[in-house]
């Protein structure tokens, strides 16, 4: 039950590396909300956005995978571990170099390797916050438990 997130946002990154996600439709979206919410918008200030909301989609939807897949990794188990980690960005830099190798053959996608860049960038960046949260976690429990044990005395 572990693996099921992971193999369905998996899925999901692939199926965004079609044409339905492209610049083109994405595009379209962003200029119909953007001048509603905004008011009008200026072509170079809209195509600069449009860019950032694509990138920062990569890192989150990479960092979303790293997520996914350092729980399937991690299993039952508690707390984290470099393996864990080390695994789960082995699979998302896989999945990022097999989908601009798919986007490669799709006619309205590029295929970069600097999106490869960017997408490990977003999953390593994502498993860096999960070790920094496990370790506040710690941290705030290993404090409770003296405070428990100052209490007793």
């Amino acid at each position: 039950m572990y693996w099921v997130p992971a193999l369905l946002w998996t899925s999901l990154v692939f199926i965004a590396s079609s044409d339905a996600f492209s610049e083109k439709h994405t595009g379209s979206i962003l200029e119909y909300v953007l001048p509603r919410i905004f008011g009008p918008i200026k072509r170079e200030r809209f195509d600069l956005i449009h860019f950032l909301t694509r990138k920062a989609a990569h890192v989150t939807e990479y960092g979303i995978l790293a997520l996914m897949w350092l729980r399937a990794w991690r299993g039952a188990f508690a707390g984290w571990q470099l393996r864990w980690a080390r695994q789960a960005l082995a699979v998302c830099l896989a999945v990022a170099a097999l989908d601009e190798f798919h986007q490669s053959f799709v006619p309205s996608r590029g295929s970069d390797v600097k999106d490869v860049a960017l997408d490990a960038m977003g999953a390593a960046l994502f498993l860096l916050m999960a070790f920094l949260w496990n370790r506040s976690q710690q941290s705030e429990v290993r404090g409770q438990e003296v405070e428990v044990v100052g209490a007793r005395w």
